[in-house]
């Protein structure tokens, strides 16, 4: 950190401080563009999946726990986690299985 403030001061006594500085704040904003955008990505996706759900598609939600959807609601969904048991959900928390996770069940 005190070399950069070092560059700076040195940058800024040959009068390119400013152009330095709007560099990395630049730089910073493609950074957290570029991270963001994966996020964004996965979050359609998400999105995409919840609207298209339907009975017997495998999932899991808050925590990890697996099941199938039994029925979907408008809000909510009934998902049977073993033979006979079935919780209600909100929608909202209801993930696809990982792609990885589905070829060994």
């Amino acid at each position: 950190m005190n070399t950069m403030l070092v560059l700076l001061d040195g940058q800024a006594a040959n009068g390119g401080g400013m152009g330095s500085m709007l560099l990395m704040v630049l730089v910073l904003i493609l950074l957290m563009w570029f991270m963001g955008s994966g996020q964004r990505k996965q979050a359609k996706k998400e999105k995409e999946f919840r609207e298209k759900m339907q009975k017997g598609d495998r999932v899991t939600f808050s925590g990890g726990i697996y099941g199938k959807v039994h029925s979907v609601g408008e809000t909510t969904v009934e998902i049977e986690v073993s033979n006979g048991t079935i919780l209600t959900v909100e929608k909202s928390m209801v993930t696809p299985i990982p792609e990885s996770n589905t070829q060994s069940k």
